[in-house]
């Protein structure tokens, strides 16, 4: 019988880096709103979370694509 493809959810750290990348976001706008130059350390936050959720995003969907490759086991 062949196996289902995989429905894995998306991996929850790439989730958390999103979310954190959207508030520093947010942090750097009202940041440079109020005219504090603080907001260049948010940008730079936003940046490096923005790259980790990519990573792991992508991450995900190879291990998924090797999943699917992979010969079903013979019973």
């Amino acid at each position: 019988m062949p196996s289902a493809p995989s429905t894995r959810p998306v991996p929850r750290l790439a989730l958390w880096a999103v979310a954190l990348c959207v508030l520093a976001v947010a942090a750097a706008v009202v940041s440079f709103a109020q005219g504090s130059w603080l907001g260049v350390v948010w940008i730079l936050m936003a940046g490096i979370s923005s790259n980790m959720a990519w990573f792991y995003f992508r991450k995900a969907k190879l291990e998924r694509a090797v999943r699917a490759e992979e010969p079903a086991p013979s019973a």
